[in-house]
């Protein structure tokens, strides 16, 4: 992107001062639910800042409190925060587990912003904490700046938690040297039904250690179980060092409450007292949007959805699905009839017009879940969308199709799709002279993962919609721990000139596994 005025990556003082002001093993409350409500000193906010819901213009910043807080913001064009702009946030206390965001406005485009965050005695102004610093960039309003953001997900699964013998979850870190725009996590941010052993054995014989919580030792049933599941993240320094500089797009998937749920499931689990999925699932979303920064828009219900778009600039959106809230049960999936789907009906609706709408260069449709890889839950039903059956769409296939006939129809340009969920990387070209589906125009399917959680097997494919897998790389065994494999991430690029859209698999380490540069304009690539 020869014409976008790189903007230099934040300074080694701010990236350290504003996420490592102590080390993980003494942040505050590590092993207990909540912060103490009477504590000597000044509030801290050790679990550093966060920023989301990034456009060209605003920004929402996130902070933890060790007590009740008011929550003080100043921005600046400067590290040196001259000409500092200051935001009055609101007060934290244990209704949202300390936890708040302030809103930023009127912010200048494309640009680098630096922020500090205050915490302030709600009795007594004057006394305040250590400012946390954190720094983010601004969607372009031009379409010659360019766009660059990366991807994955699956975080603290299949046992694999914070390893301190390792450095914790250095994939962080490498890719904060990458300097994105943003990061897409694309869910299972949190494995809240993974509980951690302080050790477990490699077919090695090697030892991986777990740092170790209270709320990581089981389940997570109640509110606060939730909430410890998401704060374990923020223990590694690595986490903290990419939020203060990244900006986030976060979706949830099933991890976030319990494998494979979907609404109105009965658990037959022995280690939930409460079965009920959908009380559950609600306990989950709270804790999320307390400890993420997510403005997500009202459903019908008034209730925060899941799904959005985010707009990045004149080359591209961001559709983030929600495959999990409104999908229907998990079953066989060959029914010849299926309005609800993956997505619900009035998901499917929305996400018809906003693509319908959408004047950006490039669509990515960020999917929590694969179309055309066949993901099993037990013997007889099936979690995704595709059941392994080649022939005419069934099941939640249904809806999909009606999508992909959509987009054709109303010559939707741009699309592409991005996933993690599987725990490897690989690339798949749809295309209906290999289909049995064939109303539809050829795209790209990019899945990429675990950043942190064991890594599996390629799935098989289903050739309803016919993928090509063009590139794969996959453990040849299940639940390989990070210290055996590689994790992998996913980078997008988006040249300023042409518009031109890159797309890297990623393994950690640096390497480079895959490209594909697709065109803009063009079908079939």
């Amino acid at each position: 992107m020869p014409h976008r005025p790189r903007i230099p990556s934040p300074g080694r003082r701010t990236v350290l001062r504003g996420s490592l002001l102590v080390p993980a093993a003494a942040l505050p409350a590590a092993t207990s639910s909540a912060p103490a409500l009477a504590l000597a000193g000044r509030p801290e906010a050790a679990w550093g800042v966060q920023v989301g819901s990034v456009t060209a213009s605003s920004a929402l910043v996130w902070v933890r409190s060790d007590r009740p807080a008011r929550m003080l913001v100043e921005t600046s064009a400067t590290e040196s925060f001259r000409r500092a702009r200051s935001w009055y946030g609101p007060l934290i206390g244990p209704g949202s587990d300390f936890t708040g965001t302030t809103p930023l406005y009127g912010l200048p485009a494309g640009e680098q912003v630096h922020y500090r965050v205050t915490l302030a005695d709600p009795g007594d102004p004057r006394r305040t904490g250590r400012p946390v610093y954190g720094t983010f960039r601004t969607a372009p309003a031009r379409r010659r700046d360019g766009v660059r953001f990366l991807w994955s997900g699956d975080i603290a699964g299949q046992g694999w938690g914070i390893n301190p013998d390792i450095g914790g979850y250095r994939v962080y870190e490498e890719m904060r040297r990458l300097d994105p725009d943003f990061f897409l996590c694309s869910g299972d941010t949190v494995y809240a039904d993974g509980p951690l052993q302080p050790s477990v054995t490699l077919p090695d014989g090697r030892i991986w250690r777990n740092v170790m919580t209270e709320e990581k030792a089981k389940v997570a049933e109640t509110l606060d179980e939730y909430r410890g599941n998401f704060r374990y993240n923020l223990l590694d320094r690595n986490f903290r060092r990419f939020n203060a500089q990244v900006p986030s797009v976060v979706q949830w998937d099933d991890h976030e409450v319990r494998n494979n749920w979907y609404p109105g499931q009965i658990l037959d689990d022995a280690r939930y007292t409460e079965k009920n999925v959908d009380i559950l699932a609600a306990r989950s979303a709270r804790a999320f949007h307390e400890y993420f920064p997510v403005s997500t828009p009202h459903g019908s219900a008034r209730r925060s959805r899941m799904y959005r778009a985010v707009h990045h600039g004149p080359l591209l959106d961001v559709f983030v699905l929600d495959m999990r809230s409104h999908r229907n049960r998990n079953s066989p999936n060959r029914q010849a009839d299926d309005t609800t789907g993956i997505l619900g009906a009035e998901q499917l609706r929305w996400l018809k017009r906003a693509l319908a709408a959408s004047r950006a260069v490039w669509k990515v449709i960020a999917a929590d879940m694969p179309l055309g890889l066949v993901v099993p839950d037990g013997a007889t039903d099936f979690e995704a969308v595709a059941q392994g059956d080649p022939g005419v769409p069934l099941g939640r296939e249904l809806q999909i199709a009606e999508l992909l006939r959509f987009i054709k129809r109303r010559k939707v340009t741009g699309t592409l799709w991005l996933t993690a969920d599987v725990h490897y990387t690989s690339a798949q070209h749809y295309a209906p002279e290999r289909a049995a589906f064939k109303d539809f125009a050829p795209f790209w399917e990019f899945v990429s993962g675990p950043l942190a959680a064991g890594g599996f097997p390629a799935n098989a494919l289903d050739g309803t919609f016919g993928p090509d897998r063009v590139f794969v790389r996959a453990p040849d065994r299940a639940n390989v721990s990070p210290m055996e494999s590689p994790q992998f991430y996913g980078e997008v690029e988006i040249d300023g000139d042409s518009a031109d859209l890159t797309v890297r698999l990623r393994a950690e380490g640096g390497a480079v596994l895959f490209t594909k540069v697709l065109r803009p304009g063009r079908t079939g690539q």
